[in-house]
């Protein structure tokens, strides 16, 4: 009997790496492994295989490829953007604003800088998880050194206004930094056109390896190291290269944005369908997010009277890989800080699931999940008291 394939619909978490950037990394782990700072012919092979990656990189965010230094990942770049901006600026104000509904690399590095002696205003969202630009203007103040605002959610893929909020950062010279890290090979991206001064990416959300990433930062910002040691990234940034993870992330930044609206429009597709399969088919469920301003392949969808961690364990049990919005896994008892930014009760945003599309999936991939998701809310269900105490069997959704 045929093994039953697993369906892999995590890739807001991570994605797979493809053959074609395993392929340009393997001769940097075997026969190009000099180090770029040496002086001999094999080190000069990394040196200038970084400079390719770098002017890849540059040329995927309408950057300059001196603006673009290599780091380990999305959330290295996040802490060197703010402390490093926060540090270098202090004289000139110490307050940054960013909003609630952050990753917690934006949101924990805020907090280190309040116990320093910085202010922070966390900005709040609307229902769909957007900020509104007016809420920004207001918030800033003549000692505002930093706004840092993500570009697309990593759990409900709403995309925020980012050109309108740069300008506005733009407008009152204070400097705009995004983590980008779930936007990039999904929404085409230009940090001068869009008034961005510092941007954070990570490899692994592109069909690049793990462990490396980069930031943008624009020429003229002031910012101090994050890491000291030698000379590396122009004396930006100390340790020895990751140069195969820097070459595979040259490479798949680069694929990832050859084609933005072609490849979007096939992970759309199945996301909508997905969509309208759920909502279709299971009674008293919720879409989470912007309907329209999402990113493609996210699906962020809660279920009322049950849990998203037992859903997360049935569908495992199934073959299929997803997430849930809940914290629980991580030995906490609250519900996503997202979801309950936007206003959702806490008791419905535990039952929340996520499930992200990529080029993991198949059509066949959406019709299995559509089969075996509503069994399992139903199992789930039919064991909540709550469920039938609600007197909701058959409600509508939102």
């Amino acid at each position: 009997m045929e093994a039953q394939r697993t369906i892999y619909m995590d890739h807001s978490a991570t994605t797979f790496v493809k053959p074609e950037v395993v392929d340009v990394m393997i001769p940097y782990f075997t026969k190009h492994f000099g180090n770029p700072s040496s002086l001999y012919g094999i080190a000069r092979d990394s040196k200038k295989a970084i400079d390719v990656a770098r002017v890849q990189t540059a040329k995927a965010l309408g950057a300059d490829p001196y603006e673009i230094y290599f780091t380990s990942g999305g959330s290295e770049s996040d802490n060197w953007a703010i402390k490093g901006v926060a540090l270098a600026n202090r004289k000139r104000g110490n307050h940054i604003i960013t909003t609630r509904i952050e990753h917690h690399a934006v949101l924990h590095t805020c907090q280190f800088l309040e116990k320093e002696g910085f202010d922070v205003t966390y900005l709040p969202v609307d229902q769909y998880g957007l900020v509104d630009p007016s809420e920004l203007e207001k918030a800033i103040t003549e000692k505002t050194i930093l706004i840092s605002i993500m570009y697309a959610n990593n759990e409900i893929g709403t995309i925020e206004p980012i050109a309108d909020l740069g300008a506005i950062a733009r407008k009152h010279k204070v400097y705009f930094h995004t983590d980008a890290v779930q936007a990039v090979g999904n929404i085409p991206i230009d940090v001068k056109m869009q008034n961005i001064d510092l941007l954070s990416l990570s490899a692994h959300k592109f069909y690049g390896p793990k462990g490396v990433g980069a930031l943008y930062i624009k020429k003229g910002v002031r910012i101090e190291n994050l890491i000291h040691g030698g000379g590396q990234e122009r004396r930006r940034r100390a340790g020895t290269e990751n140069i195969a993870g820097i070459v595979g992330l040259g490479k798949a930044i680069e694929m990832a944005t050859a084609d933005i609206p072609g490849h979007n429009a096939k992970i759309r597709s199945m996301r909508d369908r997905l969509i309208k399969g759920v909502l279709d088919t299971i009674p008293n469920t919720r879409l989470n997010g912007h309907k329209e301003k999402r990113l493609p392949g996210n699906f962020n969808v809660s279920f009322e009277f049950i849990e998203g961690e037992s859903m997360l364990l049935w569908l495992d049990d199934a073959g299929i890989c997803a997430s849930t919005g809940s914290a629980c896994t991580s030995g906490s008892l609250e519900p996503s800080h997202v979801l309950l930014a936007t206003g959702l009760p806490v008791e419905i945003s535990h039952g929340s699931l996520r499930l992200t599309l990529g080029d993991a999936n198949t059509d066949k991939d959406v019709d299995r999940v559509l089969d075996v998701l509503p069994k399992v809310v139903k199992k789930l269900r039919d064991m909540s008291p709550l469920y039938y105490k609600s007197g909701k069997e058959g409600g509508s959704n939102v």
